[in-house]
């Protein structure tokens, strides 16, 4: 009866273990998809910001074109869309409602290139260098890009990257413990059967392989669970909104199921070790402590 009460309680304590380790890698799974769809959202707004470069009355639509071309070939450069004279006086008109060359007798605009830089180059210096360099073009009177709405956002995204940064460095130290005192309260009602096993004469490591093969299940199946959790939760939220998908991606996603696998794994095997080895060091008069 106390053989099979003592299966019971380490079969209850295995139990116990899983769950609440597997609440806590669900935690931690959602900032790690909270920060990842938070970067690739970034990037998206970054890459819909627009770069007009105007060109001179002198220069003609092939002019415009060749130098898209030559655009295009830039690592920087996410692409490139060529506006001709009648387009832009289409669009103006549209806008204001009025035709200019009404009352101008010829149409006002010139051809412009709209560009979207890749998002890496979407910051103040990067601009401020890109336009230089389109300057130097002869045909190119202007590049045109809205300076503030570019220092406001990167200013913005990276309050949201240290906020989040933060709360994961939080919420890995809170996982930690709590991981921590679950694999302590495990080994300590053990304690007494490694004291024994060290009397006989067993070694460190022939003591520690039980422990830390039972922490590998628990971790692996904790992992796992939370795994499953993330990803139908996402999966339910692909369901209510297809839009999602662009941002919360399944790159991101097998990113984020690794990364909580590969976090229960290593957080229970060092607790595990770490608890196991304290007990290890103790005399048999601490025991009882």
């Amino acid at each position: 009866m106390p053989r099979k009460r003592k299966k019971i309680s380490l079969r209850w304590q295995a139990l116990t273990s899983t769950i609440s380790t597997t609440f806590v890698l669900i935690l931690m799974g959602l900032v790690i998809i909270c920060a990842l769809t938070a970067h690739r959202l970034g990037e998206s707004v970054r890459q819909s910001l627009t770069v007009t470069v105007m060109f001179s009355d002198d220069a003609t639509e092939q002019n415009a074109l060749d130098y898209k071309k030559r655009l295009e070939q830039r690592q920087w450069v996410k692409d490139v869309t060529y506006i001709s004279r009648d387009q832009a006086l289409k669009e103006q008109t549209e806008a204001m409602g009025t035709d200019p060359t009404e009352f101008l007798g010829e149409n006002p605009f010139t051809p412009s290139l709209e560009l979207h830089l890749e998002a890496a180059y979407a910051c103040t210096d990067s601009l401020l260098w890109i336009s230089k360099r389109i300057k130097t073009n002869e045909l190119v009177t202007d590049v045109i890009y809205q300076k503030e709405l570019v220092e406001n956002l990167n200013r913005n995204l990276h309050k949201v990257t240290y906020i989040l940064l933060g709360l994961a460095i939080l919420l890995l130290l809170v996982t930690l413990v709590l991981i921590n005192n679950t694999v302590r309260l495990s080994v300590y009602s053990r304690r007494f059967v490694i004291h024994t096993m060290r009397l006989v004469g067993a070694s460190w490591g022939f003591i520690r392989r039980p422990f830390m093969i039972r922490s590998l299940w628990i971790g692996l199946t904790s992992g796992i669970l939370a795994d499953i959790v993330l990803l139908g939760g996402v999966r339910a939220l692909w369901n209510y909104d297809h839009s999602v998908a662009e941002y919360i991606t399944l790159e991101n996603l097998g990113i984020t199921a690794l990364a909580v696998l590969v976090c229960g794994l290593l957080l229970t095997l060092v607790c595990t070790f770490i608890s196991v080895s304290h007990y290890l060091g103790m005399r048999e008069g601490e025991m009882y402590e």
